[in-house]
């Protein structure tokens, strides 16, 4: 019996070798990629909270720190605008020449009614669509359904604040609103959340579709054993074993909808305005950014600062959402053998 325990046949030491060096390349390749979104994600964390030092303080957190180290010692700080301001006060209005106000539950409040309202539209439809999709359409169905729906997802989302201002509010709300005697502007929060719900369906249903069907034949042939019909079959053994996949759809549609902007800007209006009416017009924290960035505010200055600071409440909004996403993948994740 040979005891040789050397390259196998036809496998030389050089081939080997450079089989180990692409390896190693590779995985040096892959590496970078991974990294550089790493380092993308702590670099936009760290301009935003830089920045928004800036605008609590009279100075960016980086020149502070420079500057005390310079001077060998921690130089005090001047507070331009105020902890209890920025988080109670009930007026946005940082371009005001005479009484500036920076309180941002004015933004936060639009921003969670248009993304609660949303998540009206797109999570009922979306289920609905993705147990059609997996338990009653037919394969030829699916295959030509699936497609078309989620060609929703790739539609700008500038269409859809146009389709919003020109369709939705005009055509839709408006004359069923006045048969009730009420009155709706060309902007309004109940036009950005039928939008926004519209955009996030395909997310809802394409995910919640993918989550259902890893859920195995053995099951749903069990509940048809047991003389089940289709439908005790979908609501009561296919939409439980796949809760997590499901719950996680809602989850980033939900952070897709914080993060809207233009459609929002365009069919919310860009008035901030406390308030839980759905028919009033109404300035999310997107669209804040968008107008502030396009605003003269000095670079520097309290007005232009105030961008980094609604941007780094909304980066933080949404890490948020992504945690609980990933809790609840973890928590009611199904493993089956």
């Amino acid at each position: 019996m040979s005891t040789d325990t050397g390259q196998p046949s036809g496998i030389t030491e050089d081939i080997a070798s450079g089989d180990q060096r692409r390896d190693r390349m590779i995985r040096r390749i892959l590496l970078g990629a991974t990294s550089i979104t790493v380092l993308t994600t702590i670099a936009i964390f760290a301009v935003l909270f830089d920045n928004t030092w800036g605008f609590f303080f009279d100075a960016t957190f980086s020149e502070w720190v420079s500057t005390s180290i310079l001077n060998l010692g921690m130089d005090g700080l001047t507070q331009r605008v105020t902890f209890t301001e920025f988080f109670t006060d009930s007026q946005w209005r940082p371009s005001h020449a005479d009484d500036p106000r920076f309180g941002i539950p004015t933004l936060i409040s639009a921003t969670i009614l248009i993304t609660v309202g949303a998540a009206f539209v797109s999570i009922p439809i979306g289920t609905a669509a993705a147990l059609y999709l997996s338990e009653y359409a037919g394969t030829r169905t699916r295959k030509y359904l699936k497609p078309t729906l989620e060609v929703l997802a790739g539609v700008p989302t500038i269409v859809y604040g146009f389709f919003a201002v020109s369709f939705v509010t005009p055509v839709l709300l408006r004359p069923v609103l006045e048969v009730f005697g009420l009155s709706v502007g060309r902007n309004n929060a109940l036009a950005g959340m039928v939008v926004v719900g519209i955009m996030t369906i395909p997310m809802v249903a394409s995910i919640s579709e993918d989550a259902m069907n890893s859920v195995p034949d053995e099951l749903r042939n069990g509940a048809y054993a047991l003389g089940a019909s289709k439908y005790k079959v979908s609501a009561s053994v296919v939409l439980p074993a796949s809760i997590s996949g499901v719950f996680a759809s809602y989850i980033l549609a939900v952070s897709r909808a914080i993060g809207e902007t233009m459609a929002v800007t365009l069919a919310a209006g860009a008035t901030p305005n406390l308030t839980a009416n759905p028919l009033a017009e109404v300035q999310t924290m997107t669209a804040y950014m968008v107008t502030s960035a396009r605003s003269t505010a000095l670079v520097g200055s309290v007005t232009y600062q105030s961008l980094f600071a609604v941007g780094l409440v909304l980066f933080l909004m949404t890490l948020a959402a992504n945690l609980v996403n990933d809790y609840i993948k973890r928590r009611y994740r199904e493993v089956y053998q």
